[in-house]
């Protein structure tokens, strides 16, 4: 009991009591009412009360971590880090091919990426590109200054993110199964359903998911276990002579096979089973089977091939499976549907940076040499996820590639080109 309470209620018992027992007994109701009436309103204002929570259920809600603030800032492209230099004819041809699928996009702005760069606007500077036969470094330099601005992607007050690089494998195949390529390399499966949440109640998320069908329910389609104990309905495309190759080249999304009798063929990405990625370098990272610092793509491949049995057992431990095709393209195929080029393609959170969208990128590669130069954004990955996240494709090739890209692990700033044409207002 408070102090304040104290006192009152000595006062209360202070007072001069009369003789007649009636005048006592309606004196000390007097003074009890007091007393609960000082109690109530102590309850009400005390600040500790109002700041207690009222628990009413046991039952926790998840909450979810707050999306980073993003915002831009303009600069002028003599800003740019080695801009004079860089052989801007080397991103134009990649860049071209973007510019087709943009002009075949119908949204308000692209991608629907939460940097809302108007569709029109990179529509307009793309049919200019493609009817002014623009073909030379100088001639696309003058394009992209007459056209574009740069703009500095910031993040939660900070322009620094995280930049790790890629690459199209390279496998053995052939095109039947012998003792020796008994592995398969499955195609999309006839039974894999696609269907979007909002489709059906506008209140729910947007989003593309996969599964099957089983006793008339739609329901997650098989793990990468599971489709590698059992035959599914899925048409074999190749058979290939290493399943650890077979899982680095999901890893990467594609991969140029060998046949025997020399012909190479490009074998693209597909479709997914719908479940989540777990990287097989964190997998035996977690298990103890390499240390820390070890975990670069050409160490796992090898930990991988010097255990067989071990391996097989711990990639299915990433339960996403990843269905191919057989590609006529000039280079592996990206998430925007065209083909990436070596050091010039970018995959990006396409949840921040749109599709097609021109980047120039400064970051540093796995030998800590400059890398200043414009890229697209034309791919994504599961792991690449933030505002400022890049994974920069190295190029095709074999191991000597791979130890590259797989070491790739920087921390970098980009910029975004975005027009500046009567097209380009929110």
């Amino acid at each position: 009991m408070s102090d304040i309470h104290q006192s009152e209620l000595a006062s209360c018992f202070d007072q001069k009591v009369e003789p007649r027992a009636m005048k006592k007994i309606i004196y000390l109701f007097s003074c009890l009412l007091l007393i609960t009436s000082c109690g109530k309103e102590e309850q009400k204002s005390s600040p500790q009360s109002e700041e207690l929570p009222q628990i009413t259920s046991t039952k926790t809600t998840e909450t979810l971590p707050l999306r980073p603030k993003v915002r831009l800032r303009p600069y002028a492209f003599s800003d740019l880090a080695n801009w004079n230099n860089d052989n801007l004819e080397e991103a134009l041809s990649g860049f071209k091919y973007s510019c087709a699928k943009i002009l075949q996009e119908n949204s308000t702005y692209m991608s629907n990426s939460e940097l809302r760069i108007p569709t029109a606007a990179y529509q307009l500077a793309c049919q200019k590109l493609l009817t002014q036969g623009i073909s030379t470094d100088v001639e696309f330099k003058h394009y992209l200054e007459s056209n574009f601005l740069p703009f500095l992607v910031i993040a939660d007050n900070s322009d620094q993110g995280k930049f790790t690089s890629y690459y199209e494998a390279t496998i053995n195949a052939s095109p039947i199964q012998t003792t020796l390529y008994r592995y398969p390399i499955y195609g999309k499966p006839r039974d894999l359903i696609e269907f979007n949440p909002h489709d059906f109640d506008s209140s729910l998320p947007n989003k593309r998911l996969v599964g099957r069908i089983k006793d008339q329910k739609l329901i997650p389609y098989y793990t990468r276990e599971e489709i590698e104990k059992y035959k599914i309905s899925a048409p074999v495309i190749l058979w290939g002579d290493s399943n650890i190759d077979i899982n680095i080249m999901q890893i990467q999304g594609s991969a140029v096979a060998t046949l025997p009798d020399g012909r190479q063929v490009r074998v693209s990405y597909a479709d997914h089973n719908g479940h989540p990625f777990k990287g097989i370098g964190s997998i035996l990272l977690e298990k103890g089977y390499i240390k820390p610092g070890e975990a670069s793509m050409g160490n796992i491949k090898k930990w991988l091939k010097n255990n067989p049995q071990v391996a097989q057992k711990e990639m299915r431990e990433n339960k996403r499976f990843i269905f191919h095709r057989i590609s006529q393209a000039d280079g592996p195929i990206g998430a925007q549907g065209v083909p990436l080029h070596a050091g010039r393609s970018l995959a990006v959170d396409k949840n921040y940076i749109p599709l097609g969208a021109l980047i120039w990128l400064e970051t540093t590669g796995p030998d800590h040499e400059k890398i200043e130069k414009l890229v697209v954004a034309q791919d994504i990955g599961s792991a690449i996820k933030g505002p400022i996240r890049g994974d920069y494709f190295w190029g095709s090739g074999k191991d000597d590639v791979l130890d590259k890209a797989g070491k790739m692990n920087s921390s970098g700033r980009y910029f975004i080109l975005i027009p500046q044409n009567k097209a380009n207002q929110p």
